[in-house]
């Protein structure tokens, strides 16, 4: 059976399991999903109490929004766990962080199979050995979707985080390469400041520009920035539109190339085009 991902993936709201305060505001954020996260924001002596939560969440919002949960890596003690702690039913996938080898993708997707779980799983490129095999790991059958994270890549690197994001730049573009040669959407990584909303929409600018198809957000403010740059503007589209008359009117004229307000245009471009209206559409 095809697994199948959520329509959109603009934006992935995480909050942590322990707050089930939060996880029953997460559906009025407006994220095309939401992810409760038993990893990085549920601390090792609350994983079992995050677990109930995550059951008790999962089943009172499943009809309201898609849900993924982010489980610990398998080079934790609590992977196992996460992994039996999964409902059978009402997510719409996993999150798994940190992958690094394909053989700790066939021994997850045993572990799925053995649970006779047929979910999509979104698996987090960010490490250095994840970075640096993402081609081969996103191109993995288990997994259906990527996020690079820059946190966790600095971190491992031994370097520092800045807000240029030249630090992560090379990762970034490989992440978002690497999707695209395996066919998989990837998701962009976190901004930490969640009160910067310029820096978090010129992120998504740039990540929708090198291809990427949403970010990671860790606070519902984000999730509306989110939502509207991974889409096309009106202008945009009306762009796109009168782009594409003008070259299949130069087609038919037996013209390959076409000057269209001050830009040559010819099949790539027009290919950008259509992939705007495709967005537009979906």
């Amino acid at each position: 059976m095809a697994l199948v991902l959520p329509r959109r993936l603009r934006s992935l709201l995480f909050a942590p399991a322990v707050r089930p305060d939060l996880l029953r505001k997460m559906p009025a954020s407006g994220a095309d999903a939401i992810v409760i996260d038993l990893e990085d924001a549920t601390p090792p002596d609350a994983k079992a109490v995050g677990r109930d939560e995550m059951r008790a969440a999962v089943a009172e919002l499943e009809a309201q929004v898609p849900i993924f949960v982010r489980i610990n890596d398998d080079s934790t003690p609590w992977h196992e766990d996460d992994l039996e702690s999964l409902p059978a039913e009402g997510l719409a996938g996993i999150v798994v962080p940190k992958i690094e080898t394909t053989a700790g993708l066939d021994a997850l997707a045993d572990r799925l199979a053995g649970r006779a779980l047929q979910l999509p799983v979104i698996g987090g490129v960010e490490t250095a050995l994840g970075v640096a095999d993402a081609r081969q790991l996103l191109a993995h059958p288990v997994v259906q979707a990527g996020y690079f994270g820059a946190e966790d890549f600095i971190a491992d690197m031994g370097g520092l985080r800045t807000s240029s994001n030249d630090e992560v730049a090379y990762a970034r573009a490989h992440v978002a390469l690497a999707g695209r040669l395996a066919d998989k959407p990837v998701i962009d990584q976190i901004v930490a400041d969640f009160t910067d909303d310029q820096r978090c929409r010129q992120e998504c600018l740039d990540a929708r520009a090198m291809g990427y198809r949403g970010k990671l957000c860790i606070h519902p403010a984000q999730v509306a920035i989110s939502n509207e740059a991974f889409l096309p503007s009106a202008e945009e589209i009306d762009r796109a539109r009168r782009l594409l008359a003008a070259y299949e009117h130069g087609k038919a004229e037996g013209v390959a190339s076409i000057a269209f307000e001050g830009q040559m245009v010819d099949e790539p471009v027009a290919v950008q085009a259509r992939r705007i209206l495709a967005q537009a559409d979906t």
